[in-house]
């Protein structure tokens, strides 16, 4: 399968190797076609590995990921454009967290809508879902670095779309019962409010080696 990944951190980066590792095709996108980081990773990457713009990774993909920060995700994805994006699942990986010059965290948007959900109206078009915005890009592509049993979360509106993504996940190696469906886009406004917390756990333990694990009665 071909995917378009919007963002060239250290999150798209480690999806892209992860999928090109398991035989998929990547466009690594970033604002400029002579991104640094982009060009360095599709040379080291092989014949599966490219760089371009977020137009050309956005039109490249079967499977579209963004993974840029969520407080510039509607410019990224402009640019990556509508057309492009038109008709295919859309994965939002972002956080909208915002730090203070004081090191405070906060969210933007929050409570009432979230990054995912504005994704969504904005691009009508796409089949959006949200996922693996609450763990580490590390443990994105390799959930057996933790012990026993432990969860992933996924939300949107198009029940195909999700099928996809869940496949995805199967394939970095997350068990399928492992991932639990959320629902409606609406769900990505309790999944980006996880973050608070992500960061105090992260302080906590001095590491970001660890996840939530969804214990029940049934």
């Amino acid at each position: 399968m071909r995917f378009g990944i919007i963002g060239t951190g250290t999150v798209g980066r480690t999806l892209a190797a992860k999928l090109v590792s398991l035989g998929h095709e990547v466009t690594l996108g970033s604002r400029t076609s002579d991104n640094t980081a982009a060009n360095e990773w599709a040379d080291r990457s092989g014949p599966y590995g490219h760089a371009g713009t977020f137009t050309q990774a956005a039109e490249f993909g079967e499977v579209v990921i963004n993974a840029t920060a969520g407080t510039v995700s509607l410019q990224a994805l402009r640019l990556a454009g509508a057309e492009q994006l038109a008709g295919k699942v859309l994965v939002d990986v972002s956080n909208p967290l915002v730090f203070s010059a004081t090191g405070q965290v906060s969210l933007e948007p929050v409570n009432t809508d979230s990054v995912g959900e504005r994704i969504q109206r904005e691009f009508p078009a796409a089949r959006v879902v949200k996922a693996l915005n609450t763990v580490n890009a590390d443990v994105m592509v390799d959930p057996a670095r933790l012990p026993g049993t432990h969860n992933l979360f996924i939300a949107g509106e198009d029940p195909e779309a999700k099928a996809v993504v869940r496949a995805m996940l199967v394939e970095f190696g997350w068990p399928s019962a492992a991932v639990l469906d959320l629902g409606g886009i609406t769900a990505a406004r309790s999944l980006e409010m996880l973050m608070p917390l992500w960061l105090d756990l992260m302080r906590h333990f001095g590491h970001v080696d660890f996840n939530y694990s969804i214990v029940t009665a049934d």
